[in-house]
Parts: structure tokens; C-alpha cells; sequence
């Protein structure tokens, strides 16, 4: 297993004061061209880390599956939240993914005492938290989320490939990779797609 470059310095602060059910949050699928975006929250037992735990860009896909499985089983509490493409198209993106981080969090069975969400943007009228740039980078708990919210939604992308495999979105999970601008530019726009933004390339395509 991979060192990880991730630790409970941020957890281990709030514990200090008395703060024990501590959850990391954090998105994947902000950027796509088609899917939802999907957040995960998590909690763990006090002082309780899994070996290879990091940012989930950092590992690859079969490290996040084997992560993925061992963060289920010794998490206490998970939750997940998954905001559609027209949801997206609607609110826009920004709003969607601090939607889809509302949603993990309520869809957890324990409820938080306090909250790590990776970025900047996230508020709450009741929840105390704090916002990490670069969190899954830095704290153990937010890096354990963001596995788990990139294998959730890699593994819808890959359902949707079988309903739509023109498009390839089992290789790149909607991302706009050149492949994929070219299946759109053949196909057309299918109905995961997110109609609110798209490459300058499909500007003209498009409209």
C-alpha cells in the first residue's frame, strides 16, 4: 500500500477541545461534462487511520477500490449525496456540489459535532465546520471522502457507459477529454449530459 501523505493534525486539534464525532467532506465531479456530482461525508473512531488513505487523485483506481472497501468497514458513519445533471444545469455547479455535501452530511445515521468540508465555498446555518483548501491533501478524515465520493461516481459513470457506450463514459467518467468531445461531436449531447457548460471546441456544435 502506498505511504500517505495525509494526518490527524486538523482532527486532533478539535479533539483537544472536546469535539469527538469529527466528519471530512469532501465532492467528485465538478468538472465532468455529464453525471452527477456526488460528495461523501465520513466519520471514524477517535485517533483511527487506514494506511494508503489520501487524496484520491493521488491514488490510483485500483488503490481507491481497495481504500474504498476498507473505509466502509471501519468507518462509523457514512454518508453520500448525489445531485443530477439537470440539478446542475439548474443551480449551477457551484451550488450543486455544496447541495451534494448538505445531502452526505444528513445522510449520515450519525450525526456530526463538527465538520471538515475540502475548499472554500461551504456554509451552514447550524452545522460548526470549517472550510480546508487543499483539505484532501491535509486531513486524513476529508482525504477518506473523497475516495469514497470518486468511487461512487465512477461507478455510476460506468452503469451509464452501458446505456450509453457511444460516448466512453466507463474510460473517462464524463470528463471532457478529447475522446469524449469527439463522441459528443458525432452523437450529439445525450440525456446525462449537462446542458449549462461545455468546451469553447462545442461552442459552435451546440448552440
Amino acid at each position: 500500500m502506498k505511504h500517505s501523505s495525509v494526518d490527524l493534525e486538523i482532527e486532533r486539534a478539535l479533539w483537544l477541545q472536546g469535539i469527538e464525532r469529527i466528519a471530512g467532506v469532501d465532492e467528485a465531479g465538478r468538472g465532468p461534462l455529464a453525471g452527477p456530482v456526488v460528495a461523501a461525508a465520513v466519520i471514524f473512531p477517535r485517533e483511527f487511520m487506514i494506511q494508503g488513505v489520501d487524496d484520491s487523485k493521488k491514488c490510483t483506481a485500483k488503490q481507491r477500490e481497495e481504500l474504498f472497501t476498507l473505509i466502509m468497514k471501519q468507518a462509523l458513519s457514512v454518508g453520500v449525496g448525489v445531485v443530477d445533471h439537470e440539478v446542475i444545469d439548474r443551480i449551477n455547479i457551484l451550488q450543486a456540489t455544496i447541495l451534494a455535501m448538505r445531502k452526505s452530511i444528513e445522510n449520515m445515521n450519525i450525526q456530526p459535532e463538527f465538520v471538515l468540508f475540502d475548499g472554500n465555498s461551504f456554509k451552514h446555518e447550524t452545522l460548526k465546520y470549517r472550510n480546508i483548501i487543499r483539505g484532501d491533501a491535509k486531513s486524513f478524515t476529508i482525504a477518506a471522502a473523497s475516495i469514497v465520493a470518486k468511487v461512487t461516481r465512477d461507478r455510476f459513470m460506468c452503469e451509464l457507459d452501458i446505456r450509453f457506450p457511444q460516448y466512453g463514459f466507463a474510460r473517462h467518467k464524463g470528463y471532457g477529454t478529447s475522446q469524449h468531445i469527439e463522441a459528443i461531436r458525432t452523437y450529439g449531447l445525450c440525456e446525462i449530459h449537462r446542458r449549462s457548460f461545455h468546451p469553447s471546441a462545442l461552442q459552435k456544435k451546440l448552440l
